[in-house]
C-alpha cells in the first residue's frame, strides 16, 4: 500500500467531503463542513500562501493539512501546519509524509518559525517530538449540554448597554471588524496579530459559511460596539468562535452577557450542543465559561520548531 500526498482538490465535492470527514473524526470538537474548508482554502490571503494537502491510500483520503504564513502577524517568517490524520489510519506514513511537505513548502516560502497544534494524546505529543516540535501551551476544548444547562437569565441590562446580533450591522460590518480588531490583539496567543486590512476580514470572516449573524451578539455601551460572543453553526451544532471586550470596557461583565445572549438564542432556535474552545492561561474566559456550565472534553497543545 502506498501512501502519497498532494493538494486538496478544491472543485470536486467528494475530495472536500473527504478532508472534512478526515477532520471530524480526528476533532470531533470543531465544526467541520465542505464549505468551510473550500471557503479557507479559496479566501485565506494571498499572503499567507497557503495550502491544503491531503494524504491518500489506494485511493482513501487518511490524513490532512492546512498550512500558510502567519501573514497577518508583525513579526515575518512565522507559520502554521496542522495535520490531523483518521484516527483508524495511524502507522501508515500519512502523518510523516504530511509534515514533510508541509515544512518543505513553508520553508521555501521564507518560514522560520512553525507552529501546530497538537492533539494532548501520548501517540500524538510522541509523533510531534520525533519530528522536532517543543511544547509550549495549551487549549481546551469544551461542550455544553444546551438542551439541558441551568443557563441564567440575562436580567434587566444595565444603563446605557443594549444587545444587537451581527446581523444588524449587515450593511455596514465595519464596526464589528473594529471590534473584532481590538479585542483578537490581546487574545492568548504564540503569534502576534493584527487586523488591518478590512476587504481581507469581510471575505475570510464576515462572509465564512458558519457565520451565524442572527446568534452572534455584540453589547452596545453608549452606541458603541464593545463586546460580542461570535457564533459558527452547521446546521446541527454550535459553537463559539471568539468571545472579547474592548480593554476599556473590560471586568464589567459585558463578555459574560454577550455569551450567555447567544447561549440563549441559540437554544431557542434549536440547538442542543455547543462548544468552544480556551486557551488554558485565559483565565476569565474559562471562569465564564465554567459559569456557564461548560466541561472540558479534549485538550491540544501548541508545539513549536524552530527553523536553522
Amino acid at each position: 500500500m502506498t501512501v502519497l500526498v498532494r493538494d486538496l482538490r478544491s472543485d470536486d465535492p467528494a475530495d472536500v467531503a473527504a478532508f472534512a470527514q478526515v477532520r471530524h473524526l480526528a476533532v470531533p470538537f470543531i465544526l467541520w463542513t465542505p464549505e468551510a474548508v473550500v471557503h479557507r482554502l479559496v479566501h485565506t490571503h494571498p499572503d499567507a500562501r497557503s495550502r491544503s494537502l491531503v494524504a491518500e491510500e489506494d485511493g482513501e483520503v487518511i490524513g490532512t493539512a492546512q498550512l500558510g504564513l502567519a501573514h497577518d502577524s508583525p513579526e515575518p517568517g512565522q507559520a502554521y501546519l496542522n495535520v490531523y490524520v483518521h484516527p483508524e489510519r495511524f502507522r501508515r506514513g500519512a502523518g510523516g509524509l504530511l509534515v514533510r511537505t508541509a515544512e518543505e513548502h513553508l520553508t521555501g516560502e521564507g518560514a522560520r518559525k512553525l507552529y501546530s497544534w497538537v492533539l494532548d494524546g501520548p501517540a500524538h505529543l510522541a509523533f510531534a517530538e520525533r519530528h522536532g516540535y517543543e511544547r509550549r501551551r495549551a487549549s481546551h476544548f469544551l461542550r455544553l449540554d444546551l438542551a439541558n444547562a441551568a443557563l441564567p437569565p440575562l436580567g434587566a441590562l444595565p444603563p446605557g448597554v443594549e444587545l444587537r446580533t451581527a446581523a444588524d450591522y449587515a450593511d455596514d460590518p465595519r464596526p464589528v471588524f473594529e471590534l473584532d480588531a481590538a479585542t483578537v490583539a490581546d487574545e492568548p496567543s504564540d503569534v502576534a496579530v493584527e487586523f488591518t486590512d478590512y476587504e481581507a476580514w469581510l471575505a475570510e470572516t464576515w462572509r465564512h459559511p458558519l457565520l451565524d449573524r442572527e446568534l452572534t451578539t455584540v453589547v452596545v455601551v453608549d452606541g458603541r460596539p464593545a463586546a460580542f460572543s461570535v457564533a459558527h453553526t452547521d446546521g446541527t451544532r454550535y459553537a463559539t468562535a471568539m468571545t472579547g471586550t474592548v480593554r476599556a470596557r473590560r471586568g464589567r461583565g459585558l463578555a459574560k452577557l454577550a455569551k450567555t445572549a447567544s447561549l440563549r438564542r441559540a437554544r431557542a432556535a434549536g440547538y442542543t450542543e455547543a462548544l468552544t474552545g480556551n486557551d488554558t492561561d485565559n483565565g476569565p474566559m474559562l471562569a465564564v465559561n465554567k459559569w456557564l456550565g461548560y466541561e472540558i472534553c479534549a485538550t491540544e497543545v501548541r508545539h513549536v520548531r524552530e527553523l536553522g
